[in-house]
């Protein structure tokens, strides 16, 4: 009976280790009508991190515009009932960041100084919790997803300027979202400042750098972006959650767990995977399918010493 007991206390330590590096998956919400509440999002647990997409218009002297797809009308205030879920996700521990750009929208810094007043704009309305379109709710952070042809040109500005308001009680994290070609040809100099706590690299869309040219070139380009990214960036590897998610980049669950999570997930920089978006993902199930890969337990000291024990 003696001669089990180190197998039990192995077993018990293996079922309550933490995730590994406080890993997780990041999922981009509100470009589909159809896709679910936010709330019913971060219900599943499948998600660390919401991104909510897109601020479709600002810079340049613009207003700003908010496009949630079908969820709701900006202009009338209907989207303020957000508020609430956006307070239940963060309950739950998840950070939820307001996406700004994406593939089709009016946007770009024109200067330092318009880069100053957008920065004003988001806290205001989106991170001080004082109330703008999505209600009085204080969002984590910014995600920036530029992918409209603009420049490299002040987005390095604005993410300064929106990190100004961090403080030493209160962070605002910054995340980015670039294409796996490199360089990102609107956020290379904005994510060499250091500045983007969380870089979710879009592999799909790419076919030089994602899956449809194969798990070594994929991991190639991989390896390249934990090399470019300063010291303290997480780096996630983003992908399509559906087949028809994007035009290519697609991996099946099953490859992604036996070929790429076991090798990237040895990288330093690791935080965890991306997916575009909640509704294929609704769809697919993808999340559920991969979450157990993409973070798996850790194990401790303590943990390996028993094993070793054990063995």
């Amino acid at each position: 009976m003696g001669s089990l007991l180190p197998l039990l206390l192995l077993l018990l330590l293996v079922f309550i280790a933490p995730l590994s590096n406080g890993c997780g998956i990041t999922i981009y919400w509100g470009q589909n009508g159809n896709e679910g509440t936010l709330q019913a999002a971060c219900a599943t647990n499948n998600y660390k991190y919401v991104a909510v997409a897109f601020l479709t218009t600002f810079g340049n002297g613009q207003t700003p515009v908010l496009n949630l797809a079908g969820h709701c009308d900006p202009p009338s205030g209907t989207c303020s009932i957000f508020a609430n879920q956006i307070r239940y996700c963060q309950s739950l521990g998840i950070k939820v960041l307001l996406s700004l750009g994406g593939a089709i929208g009016n946007y770009g810094i024109s200067s330092t100084q318009d880069a100053q007043q957008v920065a004003a704009y988001l806290w205001t309305s989106y991170l001080s919790g004082s109330g703008g379109p999505l209600g009085n709710a204080a969002l984590d952070g910014v995600d920036f997803d530029i992918e409209y042809p603009t420049s490299t040109l002040h987005w390095d500005d604005l993410a300064r300027a929106i990190a100004a308001y961090s403080t030493p009680q209160r962070k605002i994290y910054l995340s980015a979202a670039p294409q796996c070609i490199i360089p990102d040809r609107n956020l290379d100099v904005a994510i060499k400042t250091g500045l983007f706590d969380y870089v979710w690299v879009q592999f799909y869309n790419n076919p030089p750098c994602d899956y449809s040219g194969g798990a070594a070139s994929l991991i190639k380009s991989w390896n390249d972006w934990s090399a470019l990214l300063p010291a303290g960036n997480e780096l996630f590897l983003g992908l399509p959650a559906a087949p028809g998610a994007a035009g290519s980049g697609y991996i099946y669950p099953e490859n992604l767990k036996s070929e790429i999570l076991p090798v990237i997930r040895e990288t330093p920089n690791y935080g965890g995977v991306m997916l575009w978006n909640r509704y294929n993902d609704v769809n697919s199930g993808y999340s559920s399918q991969i979450i157990e890969d993409v973070c798996p337990p850790a194990l401790g000291k303590f943990e390996e010493l028993v094993i070793s024990q054990v063995i």
